[in-house]
């Protein structure tokens, strides 16, 4: 199964839930992460939280959705609410789109504690949510069961 989660900028929850899922599936799910408005680069927290829960770090990039034209996902996941309202490029069509929306640990204005938590709690729903989605039968899941299961595991747990 492959998975690919969009965030507008894919610098924060999209990047977290490609090193998460990657990391706690084992080769069962690939995922991949990217945006419609990529940034230069991974916001730093990001790196720092998931070396800090000991998910690997390498290869992580903010990457626009047109590099993944050839990947063929059979799940978008959108993360952000801006990016759950635009419209995904023509070959992603075959895909079924799924909102995961999740708080924004990196554009909160907080001290440096409230932050950590913020982040620690996007990470944790994030490996539920896949260690979830790892309890089902992945290759009974396609189309619409895929969408409706994804969908459940986001209304369970958030």
């Amino acid at each position: 199964m492959k998975l690919l989660f969009i965030c507008t900028h894919n610098r924060c929850r999209s990047i977290l839930a490609e090193a998460i899922t990657n990391h706690v599936a084992e080769g069962r799910i690939q995922a991949a992460s990217a945006g419609s408005s990529p940034q230069s680069e991974v916001h730093p927290k990001s790196l720092q939280y998931l070396t800090e829960h000991n998910i690997p770090t390498d290869g992580l990039s903010s990457q626009s959705w047109n590099d993944f034209e050839g990947f063929s996902p059979d799940a978008i996941l959108t993360l952000c609410d801006t990016a759950a309202q635009e419209s995904c490029p023509v070959w992603f069509d075959h895909s079924v789109l799924v909102h995961w929306g999740l708080a924004d640990p990196s554009s909160q204005v907080c001290d440096e504690e409230q932050q950590r938590q913020s982040f620690n709690h996007t990470i944790d729903v994030i490996g539920r949510r896949i260690n979830r989605l790892l309890e089902e039968d992945l290759n009974l899941l396609s189309g619409p069961a895929l969408q409706t299961q994804l969908n459940e595991i986001a209304r369970q747990i958030s």
